[in-house]
């Protein structure tokens, strides 16, 4: 009998596993109902799946045992119900090398081999072939053949496959085979090709001219399946090793040719052959580089899609090419498991510090989005970024891993508190300003509402002491927040205040002598409004509504409620670098892109006198994204003149533009006043040129809408060496 399962059994989960407790004895007990009659066919196929259940839990069964249990199993052939059928092709495979006369069944599956029923005739064939010997093999070699190029694609599959198990047995009876694998060769399926280009290499694997030949025929001819181009990869990597030939060999322009394949698994394996061969140069790697860098961006969109790649890419990580290892990291980061997650961390924490900064912060932006996806492991991950902030690095690097530990630390609660730790340490010794007031900043936003909050005071006060202005300043506004929002820590906070109003810069002392009265005043709704929510307007307006208050003196007091709210984000001057960490961090008041222009416009001496702009358009493109220099133009609206931005880009690496301008041809009425130019334009880096419009008096239409035709201007050195006339036209409309 087999072992039932008690109720403490169930409630500790280990009947999770309906096999788990079987018993080989009681098996082979039940194994006697195979000679009743009639057959129970879902008896039958339950106890069949019990014996390979232990079989492959490795089980040992004696000759006799096994002996039995086969023959009892050969009356099943007598019932006609497929599944079972099926599954005595499976215990056969498995019991042919522990019972004796296993031969016996021989006939049996020969029938169904040359048989109608296609479900039995691939099964039947692999069976047949695990436990025909040398002295049989030639009695069903006819019927081997047919199989081979049988039109119905499991059946040529199961009996390539099955030629290729019987080359070790007997060699000079599947050589015979060769002209059938080679038409197998040829066919629209794409296993059987695969299956038949195994075949034939591992009969000429030999004969390096046969090989050869093969590899010529088959490169020239083209195949339909990606599994047959893998292994033909695989094959050409392998011989030109052997033969040491070099990379202007055919094999290695095939191998490269690969590389443009449709099928990226095609793509990858090109790619893993050419990175491994010796000797290769930076130009022939170039394209493999470029491969690996597409399954990456494969990986960021679909992970499922390279998990295949995942072994090849490990192999990949100790390559000598530290770009290759890293984009291959960067791969697995994407598509790799929650158990990989250790080994990963370990790997790359041995080749980390031998890459630029700039792989550095592929890596940590591949981190981030690992722990968005897998936030348990967040301990091990933060583990590794706090050693990594320790390493030198330039600034990128450090601002990529302090934004992925913030982002971990508003993502999951339980690290907070190690996230700060690894921080407060860091900004002992960081050179960065930024970094170190963006800390300052997320402790006093989060180190008053964890457990021990003063144990964060001290490294706070450090940066007073330490640090430059901005910190300082900084620092004294993380105090405030621990003193409003913790009693307990308000009289030590104050007196940390009282120092700070001795600081030798004057905002360090403005701002401690302000929250030091705000604090004195022990109410909740006073810190709300001075201390956690600050400002939330446009500080340029401010600026600027405080200067006219100064210049017309009025009895009543400033309003704040005059000043414009920060509301629009600056959306001209983003940059599409791809986010560090992806989290949702609350939304930044800024000044709104008009106040931006606005003060931009005012610090030209030509446009100080045009008064308050009063618009700005959205930027409209003149010119197409591909040509050698792109244009867009903002028109900016004055009570009298109009100002036209032409920000200008300079796409060819080998020139440098200077004194770059637009000139314009107005139409009547329209008076050009002067002409600003872009001093220089290096290469890739954008500069901004303008041309002043006076407007006509009499037409109340004018600055809405502008027609425009220019000429860039370039040096005539430039132009000369162009071979073109000194000016490039190009137009544009609708601004």
């Amino acid at each position: 009998m087999i072992k039932k399962f008690d109720k403490k059994d169930e409630e500790s989960g280990s009947g999770s596993n309906p096999f788990q407790h079987l018993e080989k004895s009681a098996v082979l007990q039940e194994a006697r109902i195979f000679n009743e009659t009639p057959i129970n066919p879902r008896r039958c196929l339950h106890i069949l799946t019990k014996i390979i259940y232990l079989l492959n839990q490795g089980e040992h069964f004696g000759t006799t045992e096994a002996t039995e249990a086969f023959f009892a199993m050969t009356r099943l052939f007598q019932s006609n119900d497929q599944t079972l059928r099926r599954m005595c092709y499976l215990t056969i495979k498995e019991m042919a090398n522990i019972s004796e006369d296993v031969i016996i069944v021989t006939s049996s599956l020969t029938k169904d081999m040359t048989g109608k029923e296609d479900v039995y005739r691939g099964p039947a064939i692999r069976a047949l072939c695990r436990i025909t010997d040398t002295t049989m093999l030639q009695a069903i070699e006819r019927y081997m053949k047919q199989a081979i190029v049988d039109k119905v694609p499991s059946v040529s599959s199961s009996a390539l496959v099955s030629s290729l198990h019987m080359v070790k047995m007997s060699y000079d009876v599947v050589k015979r085979w060769v002209n059938e694998a080679q038409e197998a060769a040829s066919s629209d399926n794409i296993m059987v090709q695969y299956h038949a280009l195994g075949l034939l290499y591992h009969l000429r694997k030999n004969d390096r001219l046969a090989v050869t030949k093969m590899l010529n025929k088959f490169t020239k001819s083209g195949l339909k399946s990606p599994f047959a181009y893998c292994m033909l990869i695989r094959i050409a990597s392998k011989l030109l090793d052997e033969t040491e030939g070099g990379h202007d060999s055919p094999l290695f322009d095939f191998i490269e040719s690969c590389l443009r394949n449709k099928n990226e698994m095609v793509v990858y394996e090109a790619a893993s052959a050419i990175v491994h061969m010796p000797n290769c140069t930076a130009r022939e790697l170039a394209p493999a580089i470029l491969s690996l860098l597409t399954t990456l961006e494969v990986a960021m969109k679909h992970p499922s899609a390279v998990t295949a790649c995942n072994l090849d890419l490990e192999n990949l990580i100790t390559d000598s090419n530290r770009s290759i290892a890293t984009l291959a990291i960067t791969t697995l980061l994407k598509t790799g498991s929650e158990s990989s997650v250790d080994r990963l961390m370990k790997q790359i924490s041995s080749f980390v510090s031998e890459i630029s900064d700039e792989f550095k912060v592929v890596v940590v932006q591949a981190i981030s989005a690992l722990c968005q996806k897998y936030p348990r492991k967040h301990s091990v991950m933060m583990n590794f970024l706090s050693n990594m902030l320790r390493d030198d690095g330039g600034f990128d690097y450090k601002r990529a891993i302090v934004d992925c530990i913030i982002s971990i630390i508003e993502e999951n609660p339980e690290s907070k508190e190690t996230g700060l730790a690894h921080l407060c340490e860091f900004i002992e010794d960081c050179e960065h300003t930024v970094l170190a007031t963006k800390i300052l900043h997320l402790l006093g936003k989060e180190g008053p509402r964890t457990p021990q909050p003063s144990k964060y005071i001290r490294f706070i006060f450090n940066r007073v002491v330490l640090e430059s202005e901005a910190v300082r300043a900084a620092a004294v506004s993380a105090l405030a927040k621990f003193g409003a929002q913790n009693d307990d820590l308000l009289p030590s906070v104050l007196v940390l205040m009282q120092r700070c109003m001795m600081d030798s810069d004057d905002e360090v002392r403005d701002r401690a002598t302000f929250y030091m009265n705000v604090l004195q005043q022990k109410q909740k709704a006073l810190n709300a409004a001075y201390i956690f929510n600050g400002l939330s307007v446009s500080i340029p307006g401010l600026e600027k509504s405080l200067h006219q208050y100064t210049l017309e003196p009025s009895e009543k007091p400033f309003d704040m409620k005059s000043v414009p709210l920060a509301t629009t984000p600056i959306t001209e001057q983003k940059t599409e670098i791809a986010p560090v960490a992806t989290s949702k961090l609350p939304e930044k008041l800024g000044p709104s892109r008009q106040d931006i222009y606005q003060e931009q416009l005012a610090a030209i001496p030509e446009f100080q006198s045009l008064g308050p702009l009063f618009k700005s358009s959205e930027p409209v493109q003149l010119t197409e994204a591909e040509t050698e220099y792109v244009v867009r133009c903002i028109k900016h609206t004055f009570a009298r003149h109009m100002v036209f931005q032409f920000d200008c880009t300079n796409t060819l690496n080998d020139q440098l533009l200077q004194k770059v301008m637009v000139q314009m041809e107005p139409s009547e009425a329209y008076e050009v006043v002067n002409y600003i130019p872009a001093l220089s334009l290096p290469y890739s880096q954008p500069g901004s040129c303008y041309t002043l419009v006076r407007l006509p008096d009499d037409d109340p239409t004018a600055g809405r809408k502008a027609w425009i035709t220019g000429i860039f201007r370039l040096p005539s050195q430039l132009g000369k060496k162009l071979g073109a006339d000194p000016y490039t036209v190009f137009s544009g409309s609708g601004i």
